[in-house]
């Protein structure tokens, strides 16, 4: 699952990393949506997911990761707890203009104890310290905190490796602990 405010790069994610040509939900923004949608941070966006998106990687002849990206307006928000139902972890994907708009995601996932990393994705320059991110988003240091590009593949197949990783470490601390 990739989550995450209006306008962070979660299609764009699910596009750059998806072996497949993607189901996507993106649509043009139209006048019906001012007063419901705030593009705020993000205004040169023109579309917008209204369901969710879905790609897929093969990992091996048996083993498949399926990404769904998550809509990120708030009138979309009651989509995600169905959409977190039986997910092993998410992507909190944030943009640091904007961090604000992670609390959300953050907070949904905290409630389903859906396992999850934030990666800020980044839009140009970052100008502030991962370490700024954590302390702002308040997130403990056993959660990944990363940087990267959804626009490319490497990038964000990167993301998706922290998050497998960070589900293995996890699975194995509680194995150690029964």
């Amino acid at each position: 699952m990739i989550v995450g405010g209006f306008g962070v790069g979660k299609t764009t994610m699910v596009r750059s990393v998806s072996e497949i040509n993607p189901l996507s939900t993106e649509e043009t923004m139209t006048q019906a949506g001012v007063g419901v949608d705030y593009n705020t941070g993000a205004q040169a966006k023109t579309t917008t997911t209204v369901a969710f998106d879905f790609g897929r990687i093969s990992l091996n002849e048996q083993m498949v990761l399926y990404l769904f990206g998550a809509p990120g307006q708030e009138r979309f928000w009651f989509l995600w707890d169905r959409l977190f139902s039986g997910t092993l972890g998410a992507v909190v994907l944030v943009d640091a203009r904007r961090l604000e708009d992670s609390w959300y995601a953050i907070d949904r996932l905290e409630h389903h104890g859906t396992p999850f990393i934030v990666a800020r994705n980044n839009f140009e320059p970052p100008t502030h310290e991962l370490s700024d991110i954590r302390r702002a988003l308040t997130l403990p240091d056993h959660i990944p905190l990363i940087d990267c590009d959804a626009r490319h593949r490497d990038s964000s197949k990167q993301v998706l490796i922290a998050l497998v990783n960070h589900l293995y470490v996890l699975s194995s601390a509680r194995e150690t602990t029964s």
